[in-house]
């Protein structure tokens, strides 16, 4: 995962006429009719799994679930999308994805009266709700 505040409108499109790969002709490598204007049916195969922990979440663990998970069944995860609270960080962490592709970087930071709870979702396809929170769970900082 990078750590950028910003992404450059040419990572994204490239520069006019240069050619160049993009994070946009990434995408639609792996999901040719993403920018396609469709009907947009509803495919009941796509569902979306929510998971939260009131536990910090420790970063040396859930980055490389995070990059195991999106590796191996990054074909499936349309999008996700998270908020997370790591051990001794002022700021929160927000990571955001497609596909196999992570971006993710600290944010302002937490509020003094904001709960310090991290949230991650996904929606995608052949999603296993239970494997995704036990992976997620065991990232969290353990009460001793």
């Amino acid at each position: 995962m990078t750590a950028s505040p910003t992404v450059p409108v040419t990572v994204l499109t490239g520069y006019l006429g240069a050619g160049k790969t993009t994070l946009l002709n990434r995408i639609l490598e792996i999901e040719p009719n993403f920018l396609s204007e469709d009907d947009h049916e509803h495919d009941d195969a796509i569902t979306s799994v929510s998971l939260k922990s009131d536990a910090p979440v420790r970063p040396e663990l859930f980055m490389p679930w995070l990059r195991k998970l999106t590796t191996e069944q990054g074909q499936d995860i349309l999008r996700l999308k998270g908020v997370l609270a790591f051990p001794g960080e002022d700021q929160r962490y927000v990571v955001q994805g497609v596909h196999m592709l992570l971006n993710g970087d600290h944010q302002r930071d937490w509020k003094p009266d904001e709960v310090r709870t991290s949230r991650l979702v996904f929606i995608g396809r052949n999603l296993d709700a239970a494997g995704l929170q036990k992976g997620f769970d065991a990232c969290a900082v353990r009460a001793a």
